[in-house]
């Protein structure tokens, strides 16, 4: 049996998560990373995407994140920083598609800006990800 460790899982809005759980994995910039108790002290750049934690049950819960960053510490603990986390089982399914309509038509304006245009293409990236973890 794998020995569990402290994950919290922070957003501007506050603490979205903190408990136990004995194996967390996540899409890095690089790939995925899975994180047991004790793996070493671990620091990596997390991009758009979904994130799953072991729950006591043993079974995965996912939850679609926005950017951040994840840290092992040297005594195990994890903490996420990201964005945004929404469990997929707790998707509002009609404000993703409320999010993916609006951005794209945002990125069909040709007056946007280089830097507008970036920002409705996250926004995009961003609901297109909700969207598929509530599937």
């Amino acid at each position: 049996m794998t020995t569990p460790f402290n994950l919290e899982i922070i957003t501007p809005a506050g603490v979205f998560y903190d408990g136990e759980t004995p194996n967390l994995i996540v899409r890095t910039t690089v790939g995925d990373k899975g994180i047991l108790a004790r793996h070493e002290p671990y620091i990596a750049a997390l991009p758009i995407g979904i994130m799953r934690v072991m729950t006591e049950d043993k079974k995965f819960r996912k939850a679609a994140i926005s950017t951040g960053t994840v840290q092992v510490k040297d005594n195990g603990d994890t903490v996420i920083l990201v964005q945004s986390c929404e469990w997929c089982d707790e998707i509002d399914v009609e404000r993703a598609q409320a999010a993916k309509e609006r951005a794209e038509e945002r990125i069909r304006d040709a007056e946007l800006s280089d830097v507008q245009h970036a920002i409705a293409e996250f926004k995009l990236k961003r609901a297109l990800n909700r969207l598929g973890a509530a599937e």
